[in-house]
């Protein structure tokens, strides 16, 4: 079994309220939070890379567990919003075992037929055909009390 983690970005406020470039959406209070929270959510698995779609609010997703295990996000258009699933098959093929990948739920839900809650990650075997999810491991922070 090979396994890649497949990152949802964390939460980044009302799209239509944002008034730049979409691409440029960074992530709100609560996307601070779920993102603060990865390095401890994702403890458990052994990560040696990590990748993320360009998007500000992806790559500020994985930024706290870059910083904590000492590794550069690598950006990866293949993982932007809209992109082309199979090239983001593609991506998360070559990536290897240890990888997370930080994408969208659109590309998600492409690949694995699951679109997860912002900030959740999809624990996935890519087998010889296809990727099945084996967990769901839900976000440092769902919403506020």
């Amino acid at each position: 079994m090979t396994l890649a983690l497949l990152v949802r970005h964390a939460s980044a406020g009302d799209p239509t309220s944002w008034g730049g470039e979409d691409q440029l959406r960074p992530l709100d209070t609560l996307g601070r939070v779920q993102a603060a929270g990865l390095p401890e959510t994702l403890a458990r698995f052994p990560v040696s890379r990590i990748l993320s779609s360009p998007a500000v609010r992806c790559v500020e997703t994985v930024a706290p567990l870059a910083l904590h295990l000492s590794i550069s996000v690598e950006r990866r258009p293949e993982l932007a919003e809209g992109a082309d699933p199979a090239d983001a098959l593609g991506v998360v093929r070559v990536a290897g075992e240890g990888a997370v990948l930080c994408t969208h739920g659109d590309i998600l839900h492409a690949l694995t037929g699951v679109e997860p809650p912002k900030g959740a990650a999809l624990v996935a075997d890519h087998g010889p055909d296809a990727l099945a999810v084996v967990e769901l491991v839900p976000p440092a922070a769902e919403g506020w009390a």
